[in-house]
């Protein structure tokens, strides 16, 4: 069959290099794809995004099956597009992806069904949110209630920050529409976790746990981004704490869907933050899966995705189980000079070609590419396009050896101002060496 995934980034490099190992996929189109998908044996890049123009191309290539990566398409109601065609799509419909595309239909939404997060106010009004933030303390997270492509979100350390976040949102407008309205949340304390399922409307099959790093710089430091590395499994998500979080999170969210006339289908992504107290609260849900988690995850998929994408699509998850290697995955992120503000594109990418065609263990490690474009083909050139530009992603026994491998291999790749932190899965090998 042929199927179709929808995307430009690394979580769709991902998704499509782990479908075109299925022995029921003849190939796999990504649209419009970035260099890295474009060189990826078995796949091919179909150059538009159109939502109108992707109906045309699945009914004429005769698609099987289309995977939708980011959230935009989702927001926009390519799920109800595709299936009004009598096209099969994975993803949750317009109304169900309000989860991710409005930040105070979620908290009202988690309101209304007792699923736990953190108190929260909105605004329009600049005035009422300064002479809100002026009751109380820092740090208080400012979030803007539409999608910003990971730049809505600031953690303001002092009321000075948080007063600028809301200017920046409320009257200059830097945010467009996303910012036009704020939240304005506690902040809690703790350690953060991603949490990814697989819903078909009524069944849930969970992932394997990861860990993301949202902050720039190494410990934490510098502005959001939208993820700098990430790794699986994550140490801090023991058995009972995965148990507490589908008993009290997920289930409760795709019942509390359901119980509100939108059966949601799709990946369901809960950015989580585990207190000192070992309570559960959800930072964020997101309609899709994780960039980055997403590529660690698929390089430890044993499982066939293409069958568990069939199985999400006819509702019947609960048919089908899941199969993970046992190492853990540690993916860290090389950016472009700039991100996550305004990043420099057009740079020279060197090493990649040395690295995949010396590559004598294919399983061990995977790069997969984000912001990147083909350049000079005389030349066999890969050029930045901006943000995030690759993400290299390795194998280990444990958490220790993924992270040198994943390091090792990421220091033979250069690009002019290439920006990446040092300390992905500090965390777990802080747990590992307890």
């Amino acid at each position: 069959m042929k199927l179709l995934v929808i995307g430009s980034g690394g979580r769709e490099h991902a998704l499509a290099w782990k479908l075109n190992q299925s022995p029921r996929v003849r190939k796999v189109y990504v649209a419009p794809g970035n260099a890295g998908t474009a060189l990826e044996p078995g796949l091919e890049n179909i150059p538009f995004t159109a939502l109108s123009d992707l109906v045309v191309f699945a009914q004429k290539e005769n698609i099987a099956l289309t995977i939708v990566g980011p959230e935009s398409p989702l927001a926009d109601g390519i799920v109800d597009i595709f299936r009004t065609a009598g096209l099969k799509i994975f993803g949750p419909t317009k109304k169900a992806a309000q989860l991710e595309a409005s930040k105070i239909f979620s908290k009202t939404f988690m309101q209304r069904h007792g699923i736990p997060t953190a108190a929260y106010a909105s605004f329009d009004n600049p005035s009422e949110a300064h002479h809100y933030i002026e009751q109380k303390e820092a740090p208080i997270i400012i979030k803007a209630n539409g999608l910003a492509a990971g730049k809505g979100v600031v953690i303001a350390t002092t009321r000075a920050e948080a007063h600028e976040a809301i200017d920046t949102m409320l009257i200059e407008n830097k945010l467009g529409e996303a910012g036009t309205q704020i939240l304005v949340e506690d902040y809690l304390e703790g350690e953060e976790a991603s949490f990814i399922v697989m819903s078909d409307g009524r069944n849930v099959l969970p992932l394997a746990t990861s860990q993301d790093h949202k902050r720039l710089l190494d410990n934490d430091q510098g502005p959001n981004t939208g993820g700098m590395g990430a790794y699986s499994p994550a140490q801090i998500i023991s058995p009972t704490l995965h148990a507490k979080i589908m008993r009290e999170i997920i289930t409760p969210t795709i019942q509390g869907m359901a119980r509100d006339g939108e059966l949601y289908t799709g990946f369901l992504y809960a950015g989580l933050m585990i207190t000192p107290q070992g309570e559960v609260k959800v930072l964020e849900f997101n309609c899709r899966m994780g960039d980055p988690e997403t590529q660690p995850i698929m390089l430890r998929l044993k499982t066939d995705l293409a069958i568990l994408l069939e199985h999400a699509v006819n509702q019947t998850l609960d048919k089908v189980e899941i199969e993970w290697d046992r190492r853990t995955a540690l993916g860290v992120v090389m950016a472009a000079e700039g991100y996550p503000g305004v990043p420099r594109k057009n740079d020279v990418i060197t090493g990649l070609t040395e690295i995949m065609t010396n590559q004598t263990s294919p399983d061990e490690f995977h790069i997969f590419h984000s912001g990147t474009v083909l350049g000079d083909q005389d030349k066999n050139e890969i050029l930045t396009a901006g943000g995030r530009v690759l993400c290299v992603t390795a194998l280990g026994e444990n958490i220790k050896l993924a992270h040198h491998r994943a390091y090792d291999i990421a220091s033979r790749i250069h690009f002019e101002g290439c920006q990446m932190r040092h300390d992905i899965g500090h965390k777990g090998m802080e747990n590992y060496d307890r």
